[in-house]
């Protein structure tokens, strides 16, 4: 008799992750894999000549230029969708995006050429630093469990300003999970909005590490080598 299917676990994992945030008032948004320039680097602050912007070194699609010339490209991350989420909807909002992203990587043990982001902003009045730690805490005690701790260090993303990382205490080890911060001002201006009078922040999580770490693997190619038997020990196999 032949096995019933199931949920893929990164699919399982996404949509767990997704209904924590609904909890906390957000609601999913998307946008294209195949992206423009335009909207996955420069208006996000990613200027053509800054450095930030080799790290994310992507694959570039041999097709013509949108209308506005802008070359397309496999988005390397869901943060477009914050300028055309709030261009389609208007503030204030809450947003989580999920979806798969595209980098020019070696694949090895940690790395894929392709793999699922998990984006979270909001744009609102008054909004601070403080909304955005706490909404972080929040999603890390409720994935990892109630005694799960959090640490917060600087650092810089050409989108935000200020910039931190966040990382977990899981199992006595302290790992690093997302990166986040107050939206830019330049990011604010580009969704058509005065950065006087509406803030933001946002947040970006990698969905495989967020279950590589969960669930102690140590091999992200596992996740994509179709292997039944490996596949079936998580959540959502029954489904």
């Amino acid at each position: 008799m032949p096995n019933n299917g199931h949920l893929h676990p990164l699919t399982w994992t996404m949509r767990e992750c997704v209904a924590i945030f609904a909890k906390l008032g957000f609601q999913v948004a998307s946008g294209p894999e195949l992206e423009t320039a335009s909207y996955n680097f420069d208006r996000l602050n990613f200027t053509p000549n800054h450095p930030t912007r080799d790290m994310q070194d992507t694959l570039w699609v041999d097709q013509p230029s949108d209308v506005g010339g802008n070359a397309r490209l496999m988005r390397t991350h869901t943060s477009p969708v914050q300028i055309r989420a709030i261009e389609r909807f208007k503030p204030p909002g809450r947003y989580i995006v999920p979806g798969r992203v595209y980098r020019n990587e070696r694949s090895d043990a940690t790395h894929a050429i392709d793999f699922f982001h998990l984006e979270g902003f909001v744009v609102d009045k008054g909004i601070t630093m403080a909304n955005l730690l706490e909404t972080l805490e929040v999603f890390a005690r409720a994935y990892f469990g109630k005694q799960t701790t959090v640490r917060f260090r600087p650092s810089f993303f050409p989108f935000t300003e200020p910039s931190l990382e966040m990382s977990v205490n899981f199992r006595d080890h302290w790992l690093e999970m997302a990166g986040a911060g107050l939206i830019h001002p330049h990011v604010i201006r580009e969704m058509g909005l005065d950065p006087e009078i509406w803030q933001g922040f946002a947040f970006g999580f990698g969905v495989d590490r967020l279950m590589m770490i969960r669930y102690h693997l140590h091999e992200i190619r596992w996740l994509y080598s179709g292997d039944y038997r490996f596949l079936k020990q998580f959540p959502g196999s029954a489904q």
